[in-house]
């Protein structure tokens, strides 16, 4: 038996004011997104933006229905969207905002894992990485210069 250990790094802000310009714009637009989300019944809103490698920015929020889990997840929501309307562009940036009209939500709020397969199968497939920057409400904002630094040892087509 050999015993492997998997290391990941993200960069830890200590809140959006520290973030570099079209960082700080990309979280915003997220913050803006949550406005359009679905959200009746989890009171939780979830807003995504992606920076195309063509300057095109895309948007999703998440979408709920009583008919759970019929709902969708804002970051697969802009993932597909993208895929739709530009499908050979790659990505290169995907920031997510949420808010809750519960309670404050003041720490970095990362992918599902349902988001978070979906999305390690756009970058290995773009063979380029797809940095990630999420945010609470306030407080801190978590980077990662790749989504397989959230998902080592991801499932892939390779597989298949």
């Amino acid at each position: 038996m050999k015993k492997i250990e998997l290391k990941t790094s993200y960069e830890l802000y200590r809140d959006k004011s520290e973030l570099l310009a079209e960082d700080l714009d990309l979280i915003n637009r997220a913050f803006e997104e949550t406005k359009k989300s679905y959200a009746p019944y989890s009171k939780f809103n979830v807003g995504c933006v992606l920076l195309l490698e063509n300057g095109k920015i895309v948007t999703g929020s998440n979408q709920e229905n009583a008919a759970y889990p019929s709902g969708m997840c804002a970051e697969r929501v802009a993932i597909w969207k993208a895929s739709s309307e530009y499908p050979a562009v790659a990505v290169l940036k995907l920031a997510i905002a949420v808010h809750s009209k519960n309670n404050v939500v003041d720490e970095p709020i990362g992918p599902c894992g349902g988001c978070r397969q979906t999305l390690s199968e756009y970058e290995v497939n773009q063979k380029k990485p797809i940095e990630l920057l999420f945010t609470g409400e306030k407080g801190p904002v978590i980077k990662t210069k790749s989504l397989l630094d959230l998902l080592p040892l991801s499932f892939n087509r390779d597989y298949l």
